[in-house]
């Protein structure tokens, strides 16, 4: 992995309207693709070292701040039919890593919760994504109780980092934002393992908390 470059900003095109700045570690292309499919779709648990190795990365993209890392949920039946949750196991592996490298924290806490019937999203379009995740996700009573657990120093010095392995149209990360802003929780930047080519553009990470711009 030693050969994949800095993290970058991948603002996907067209945007979210007020989507948090979305970090990648890498596209979603080659070696990484084959590890995530690896690792969510074949049950390939060894995927899961360099894979986090990589998210550690993009958590590289925050130096002065302690994190919170709030991670997509898999669907409920995904998670039973592959016995673990994909993102999850990565970011906390992630996570460990990070803190190790760094002696920085960066807690996972994952309090989102998933309802309504979401289907696969596979061959699915933005605005087909947009209405899938649409209302999808919330924070329980216990997940806000959680999250203030996971704060040892003043909430401004903390920055909340909602997490996922691909970023693809930023809707499901959209939503993500949505429910924890619903229970008061400002998500300060969106942090992936890959994002799809095809919609990214990259910026230098001096403006990593600026707007995406016209071409």
């Amino acid at each position: 992995m030693a050969t994949l470059g800095t993290p970058y900003l991948c603002w996907p095109d067209p945007t979210p309207p007020g989507l948090a700045p979305p970090v990648a570690a890498a596209a979603y292309a080659g070696e990484v693709r084959r590890l995530i499919v690896a690792h969510k779709e074949q049950r390939r648990l060894a995927a899961r070292v360099p894979l986090a190795e990589l998210f550690a990365r993009a958590l590289g993209a925050f130096p002065d701040a302690a994190l919170v890392l709030v991670p997509i949920p898999s669907r409920r039946a995904v998670t039973r039919s592959r016995g673990y949750d994909p993102t999850l196991a990565i970011v906390r592996a992630a996570a460990a890593r990070y803190t190790r490298s760094t002696g920085r924290m960066a807690r996972v806490s994952p309090v989102l919760r998933g309802r309504g019937s979401v289907r696969d999203q596979s061959g699915l379009d933005a605005e087909q994504r947009r209405r899938n995740v649409t209302g999808s996700l919330w924070v329980p009573d216990a997940g806000l109780r959680a999250l203030a657990r996971a704060w040892p120093v003043s909430p401004a010095g903390v920055r909340v980092v909602l997490c996922d392995d691909v970023l693809t149209t930023g809707w499901t990360a959209r939503e993500g934002q949505r429910a924890l802003a619903a229970a008061g929780v400002e998500v300060h930047a969106i942090a992936v393992v890959a994002a799809t080519g095809k919609r990214q553009r990259r910026l230098a990470n001096s403006a990593l908390f600026s707007p995406p711009h016209a071409d």
